[in-house]
């Protein structure tokens, strides 16, 4: 079943050629953005500009695909003076869970420095309280946007092309612009956040860092970002704590990142649904990584391409087949409930490369490969579908089993094969009962 190690570096191998081209195309369509931030700055001091852009490059190097980068653009204001206090229930945005970071940041009583702040955008009612409003925040800093841009054409600071503010007009929560880097459009994402800083996260049932560089935890979760989620609700945005982390497996050893590119790639060519929509994501991918780093720790399990490769696989196969992809910081939220998506067909397609993977390792235009006709091993699949009601179908010594079944399991540590052969007695014994 598996395919040589020419073709996986091969096709690796392409993608990595194309990214310091990518990253070039980022950077000059970030140095247009930057001198429009500048320019609200100039008119709205409370607006500042964030020059530490490292983690965005890095993310969007990473990405071969034309996904957005989002961008955060700090209030100068004092996040840790704000109240965060549950929203009220009709104010909570559907598409997120109540409880997960849905929120409204409330002033406190006069005379704090939280005043100039306010005064200029203004606030609203909630209970008796004044709580600092997402959409009025959100709609400064469009106006702001605009004069800038429109100065920058009076300056000729942008030439004819560079950049699109057509979807300025669009009513949501994030301020979306189009700006060429290069031949190459960049869609940039902009939203307000209010930072505060926060205990670190405590992750229940977890062992601290566990495949992590030691404080790497820590430190991507110790300062809270609050960000637009509706006219009345900020929420916890995990979007530069994931990217922490994901530049700190940067730092093991190991192939992981090359990983996540390669599956990317394949996300992107064979994995699409019909009209490029309800497919996996690039943050999905990023949130299976994290698992995978987690859940297998030992440097033993990244030696190769193939191997790493695999780790990601069968996480990625059981979260389709549970229909559940947990947040990495938030476990409790799953993300395969953000938007519409296509498991079982994803589920199929994923499947056909974990069992032939010499069949997808190459590049080409028009129709994916078929997946179709492929017949799948009864036994991996009746292993993917074992219900997870108490988690205990979560951990390594499963994984194990299942990198077992796609013939790339190599570990020789005696206290996991040992795990692994326990729980696949304990599998033995279920796997009839749910015939």
């Amino acid at each position: 079943m598996a395919a040589s190690a020419s073709h996986w570096h091969s096709y690796l191998g392409v993608i990595v050629s194309r990214e310091r081209q990518r990253l070039e195309h980022f950077q000059r369509a970030e140095d247009i953005l930057l001198t429009l931030l500048e320019g609200v700055h100039a008119r709205e001091p409370r607006f500042l500009v964030d020059y530490a852009r490292n983690l965005e490059a890095f993310e969007f190097a990473l990405c071969i695909s034309e996904d957005a980068v989002t961008l955060e653009v700090p209030l100068q204001i004092d996040g840790d003076a704000l109240r965060v206090v549950a929203c009220q229930p009709g104010d909570t945005p559907t598409k997120h869970c109540p409880g997960l970071g849905i929120c409204c940041l409330e002033v406190p009583s006069p005379g704090t420095d939280l005043q100039d702040w306010t005064s200029t955008v203004g606030v609203m009612e909630r209970r008796g309280a004044g709580c600092l409003a997402p959409g009025k925040v959100l709609q400064h800093l469009k106006e702001l946007l605009v004069s800038a841009i429109v100065h920058c054409q009076r300056q000729f600071l942008l030439q004819p092309g560079d950049l699109s503010a057509e979807n300025l007009q669009e009513d949501t929560m994030e301020l979306s612009l189009l700006i060429r880097g290069g031949w190459k459009t960049v869609r940039f994402n902009i939203v307000p956040v209010v930072k505060r800083w926060q205990e670190s996260l405590r992750l229940k049932e977890r062992q601290s860092d566990r495949g992590f560089p030691e404080g790497s935890l820590r430190k991507a979760t110790e300062e809270a970002h609050f960000v637009p989620a509706s006219p009345h609700c900020w929420r916890s945005s995990t979007h530069l704590p994931i990217l922490k982390l994901l530049q700190a497996v940067d730092t093991l050893k190991g192939p992981r990142l090359d990983s996540l590119r390669l599956l990317n790639q394949l996300r992107s060519q064979d994995w699409g649904e019909e009209g490029g929509k309800g497919g996996l994501t690039f943050n999905h991918l990023k949130m299976v990584l994290l698992w995978s780093t987690e859940l297998f720790p030992s440097p033993e399990d990244w030696q190769d391409l193939e191997g790493s490769v695999y780790r990601l696989l069968v996480i990625l196969l059981r979260c389709l087949a549970t229909r559940r992809l947990p947040h990495f910081l938030h476990p409790e939220e799953n993300l395969f409930q953000r938007e519409p998506l296509d498991l079982a067909s994803l589920f199929r397609k994923v499947e056909s490369f974990a069992q032939d993977p010499q069949r997808f390792l190459r590049f080409h235009f028009g129709l994916p490969v078929r997946t179709d006709s492929w017949q799948a091993d009864a036994g991996t699949r009746a292993l993917l579908q074992l219900p997870a009601k108490d988690g205990s179908y979560w951990n390594t010594a499963y994984f194990d089993i299942l990198l077992s079944q796609f013939q790339v399991y190599q570990i020789q540590d005696g206290a996991r094969r040992s795990a692994m052969s326990q729980l696949l007695s304990k599998i033995r014994r279920e796997i009839p009962q749910q015939s």
